[in-house]
C-alpha cells in the first residue's frame, strides 16, 4: 500500500550565499502533522502549499503548480547507495517522502488522494545550484539530471489535511503518455520532446507551455 512515510517542512528560510535570493527553504525536516495543504496562488506571488513550510525564492519555487513536492523513499535509497551517504526524509527538499509509489513514471495529470487532500501531478523537479550546495556534491546538477529520478511536483485540486502514514491512492490517470520522466528529459536534455508535453493539457505549468510555444516559433522562423 503506497503511503506517506514523512511530512517535511522548512519552518524558516536560512541564509545561503549560493542561493539566488540569498536564502533557501530547501532544508526541510520531518514533522508530526497532519498539516493543511491548499493552493498557494500563482507562481511568483506565493510560496508553498503546505501550511508552515517556507520557500525563499518564489520566482523559482512554489506557486500553484509547485505547491507540494514529493520524492520516493526508494529513490532516496538508490541515491544513498550511489553516494555512499545516508539520506534522511526531506533531504532533497521534498514535502512528502513516500513509499510504494513511483514518481518517475507517474503521468502528468494523475490525481493522488492523500489524506483528505486531492493532488495532481504537474511535472518534475529541476536541479539547481542551491540543491547542489545543500548536499555538498560536486557536479550534482549534471549527475541528478543524468539519473532522471526527479521526484514530482503537485498542485492542490482539493485542499485538506496530509500527514505521515496517510495512504496514497491514484484515483485518476489521464489518457496520454507524458510521464514525469519524459517531462524532465524534455526540459533538461532532449528539447525535441517539448511539443509532446502539450498532450497533458492544463496539467502542464503555464511557463512550460510558453516555453514550448517559443521554441516552436523559433523553429518556424529558422
Amino acid at each position: 500500500m503506497p503511503v506517506v512515510l514523512s511530512l517535511n517542512v522548512a519552518q524558516k528560510t536560512a541564509p545561503a550565499d549560493h542561493a539566488r535570493v540569498g536564502a533557501t527553504g530547501i532544508d526541510k525536516r520531518p514533522v508530526d502533522g497532519p498539516l493543511r495543504v491548499s493552493p498557494p496562488g500563482a507562481k511568483g506571488t506565493a510560496g508553498s502549499g503546505v501550511a508552515g513550510d517556507s520557500i525563499a525564492d518564489w520566482n523559482a519555487h512554489g506557486g500553484d503548480y509547485q505547491a507540494v513536492y514529493g520524492y520516493a523513499r526508494e529513490d532516496l535509497d538508490w541515491w544513498q547507495s550511489e553516494l555512499g551517504t545516508e539520506l534522511g526524509a526531506g533531504q532533497f527538499g521534498e514535502n512528502l517522502t513516500t513509499q510504494g509509489i513511483d514518481h518517475t513514471n507517474a503521468l502528468v495529470g494523475e490525481h493522488w488522494r492523500i489524506g483528505t487532500a486531492l493532488l495532481e501531478v504537474t511535472g518534475p523537479r529541476i536541479p539547481c545550484r542551491t540543491f547542489a550546495e545543500f548536499l555538498g556534491q560536486r557536479g550534482w546538477v549534471k549527475r541528478f539530471t543524468q539519473a532522471a529520478r526527479p521526484g514530482a511536483y503537485f498542485r492542490v485540486l482539493e485542499e485538506g489535511l496530509v500527514g505521515p502514514g496517510d495512504e496514497i491512492t491514484v484515483v485518476h490517470r489521464p489518457g496520454h503518455d507524458v510521464t514525469v520522466e519524459l517531462f524532465f528529459r524534455a526540459v533538461t536534455t532532449e528539447a525535441a520532446l517539448l511539443p509532446r508535453l502539450l498532450a497533458a493539457g492544463d496539467s502542464v505549468p503555464p511557463e512550460v507551455v510558453e516555453l514550448v510555444h517559443r521554441r516552436s516559433a523559433v523553429e518556424l522562423d529558422s
